[in-house]
């Protein structure tokens, strides 16, 4: 078996009690620790989010031409700022925006644009132009040379599968479903003797990824309450996950979760406020726990999504597009709204022209808030000037 095999076997945890070989529980008595203050959270927004409909230029009358059956009533929006406001179900982002810690980045994306959802959420993850493929992600590329040797929980994906934008060389990150619940056993044979296999140098690095990610977890957990009543939603749920471990000192560089359901081909005004609302009221509950904490010039929220929706719509919801808004929250950001609205005359056969490469976003991520030479994992795009 392969390094790359026997780790997608090994350092994967969806939750529960998880039993591994016992010679594995003998290599797993080394402490380490990720140093440093500053991290990112990352929530992507699967399914491709209307980025139309969530930061609305609600003064071009294109939009409500071309959007004649979902378009959002310019009396309805909030947060009216420079010809955009928010949907009406997004009232905590304009209060986030109004207190002076949330960013907008206006028509981000990507040159020659994929709309498979899959592929263009590849693209996200690994950093890469259209036309290429890598195995590793863009955020286990950078924890590979971050940390010294590899650090289990240096990052933390909230979900129930792996995500490739975590993928490295070295296991720096840890998939876990229930924090509360993943507790490797302690008990363990002693006096076992291993091979003098160099080989097995990779698999003392998964055994210490195991105890260590599980101990370390529960420790940070221990230290740690949730101060406010967050909403009953899986989203609401990582975050507070999240808020718990950040405030136990786990000292993660990078969290990440998700939220699904943004493929609205039809029935989006309805489906749309739905998930906004969950969206909104989860990340304000995360927000407002790390501002009580004194946490949130320490944390910074990213929000994305695969692709935008197509500027037209094609009755009662919208096909998959390009360019999309996203949203930086916390870290000590600007409050800024960044690139130009959003143009509805000068389409791509239909679609947005994207104006901000994402991973410029990732290069100022990784420059200002991680002091980190994004260059050294393939990043050539040039940092956003006012974001922080």
């Amino acid at each position: 078996m392969n390094r790359r095999n026997f780790l997608s076997l090994t350092g994967t945890f969806t939750g529960g009690m998880l039993v591994l070989p016992e010679f594995l529980h003998a290599f797993g008595s080394q402490n380490s620790l990720v140093i440093g203050e500053q991290c990112l959270v990352f929530i992507q927004l699967n399914g491709g989010n209307d980025g139309l409909n969530t930061f609305i230029p609600y003064e071009n009358p294109l939009y409500y031409d071309l959007r004649t059956k979902i378009a959002i009533n310019k009396d309805e929006v909030i947060g009216k700022n420079k010809g955009m406001a928010f949907h009406p179900a997004l009232k905590d982002f304009a209060q986030m925006q109004q207190n002076g810690d949330l960013s907008v980045i206006q028509n981000v994306g990507y040159p020659e644009p994929v709309r498979s959802h899959f592929r263009s959420q590849e693209i996200w993850q690994t950093a890469t132009d259209s036309n290429k493929y890598l195995n590793e992600g863009w955020l286990g590329r950078y924890l590979d040379l971050q940390c010294n040797d590899h650090q289990p929980t240096a990052g933390i994906n909230l979900d129930s599968i792996d995500n490739l934008a975590l993928k490295g060389v070295e296991p720096n990150a840890i998939t876990v479903k229930d924090p509360n619940k993943f507790k490797i056993r302690n008990d363990k044979e002693e006096n076992v003797k291993l091979s003098d296999n160099p080989q097995l140098d990779f698999v003392r690095k998964i055994a210490n990824s195991v105890t260590e990610g599980s101990d370390d977890i529960q420790k940070a957990l221990s230290k740690s309450t949730s101060e406010i009543s967050y909403p009953k939603t899986g989203l609401s749920k990582n975050l507070e996950w999240i808020a718990r471990l950040v405030k136990g000192n786990l000292n993660s560089k990078v969290y990440y979760t998700s939220l699904g359901g943004f493929d609205t081909h039809d029935n989006q005004l309805e489906i749309h406020k739905r998930k906004l609302t969950e969206l909104n009221d989860a990340i304000f509950s995360f927000y407002t726990d790390l501002k009580k904490a004194q946490l949130l010039q320490n944390v910074t929220i990213v929000v994305f999504s695969e692709f935008g929706r197509r500027v037209k719509d094609n009755g009662n919801g919208t096909d998959h597009g390009t360019a999309a808004p996203m949203f930086i929250i916390g870290g000590n950001n600007k409050s800024n709204i960044i690139g130009n609205n959003p143009n509805l005359s000068d389409l791509d056969n239909g679609d947005l022209k994207h104006q901000i490469d994402f991973r410029s976003v990732y290069a100022t991520l990784l420059k200002q808030k991680m002091n980190f030479d994004y260059t050294k994992i393939g990043i050539r795009n040039e940092v956003l000037n006012g974001l922080f």
